[in-house]
């Protein structure tokens, strides 16, 4: 069964190990409680909360999510979209992660702290609404 066959509660009940499926909930309640959005399963097993819908210069639209994360076996993929400004700040204060252009990679969560990545999640998000219209769903 894939993630797309899944509900998000059944997606997080099915992440494994057992290790990786409790920092996916805890991951789970730090977005919800951060943007106030419901998670929904996006492809590529992508837990997404809210929405933005974007139309470049080249006239290509589409829409993908506004923040989410992936639990990998690896590493935890923290989705913070589209990756414009700079928080280099913000992630100066995160703890042990990498990164990508618009994703952070962490290993375990406690390697990070908790408080710092919610902060990065909001402005991450506040981020993307003041360039392309944002939603709940």
């Amino acid at each position: 069964m894939t993630g797309a066959d899944l509900t998000p509660a059944a997606f997080l009940e099915a992440v494994r190990p057992d290790a990786r499926r409790d920092e996916a909930h805890r991951l789970d309640a730090l977005f919800r409680r951060r943007t106030g959005w419901a998670a929904q399963l996006w492809r590529g097993d992508i837990l997404g909360y809210g929405r933005y819908d974007y139309t470049y210069k080249s006239g290509r639209t589409g829409s993908w999510l506004a923040t989410g994360f992936a639990p990998r076996r690896a590493k935890l993929t923290i989705y913070i979209m589209p990756g414009y400004t700079d928080f280099s700040p913000v992630l100066a204060r995160l703890g042990r992660h990498t990164k990508g252009k618009s994703c952070l990679y962490l290993k375990r969560l406690e390697d990070v702290d908790m408080d710092v990545l919610g902060e990065l999640i909001q402005a991450g998000t506040e981020d993307l609404a003041a360039t392309w219209p944002v939603s709940a769903t």
